[in-house]
């Protein structure tokens, strides 16, 4: 099922499927590594809710909710 990465539950792997944030956004996401087809989780919410701090290919960034929301993942694994 594909989603938007904000609507990840909090220990739950999605893989990338479409990033479509601006494109200062997307060029830092890219360039910390996060392309379509890595797998990425939520490991952890702040106490309200924005940022939410996420996982892949071993590194932990956080990510505002309106950026997230403009990323779609695949729940699918």
């Amino acid at each position: 099922m594909i989603i938007s990465l904000d609507k990840l539950n909090l220990k739950q792997s999605g893989i990338v499927k479409n990033i479509s944030c601006n494109k200062t956004i997307t060029r830092r996401l890219n360039d910390l590594g996060l392309l379509i087809g890595t797998t990425i989780t939520p490991i952890f919410s702040s106490p309200f809710g924005d940022p939410t701090a996420f996982e892949f290919r071993g590194n932990i960034i956080a990510i505002r909710q309106d950026d997230s929301s403009k990323i779609l993942v695949d729940t699918n694994i």
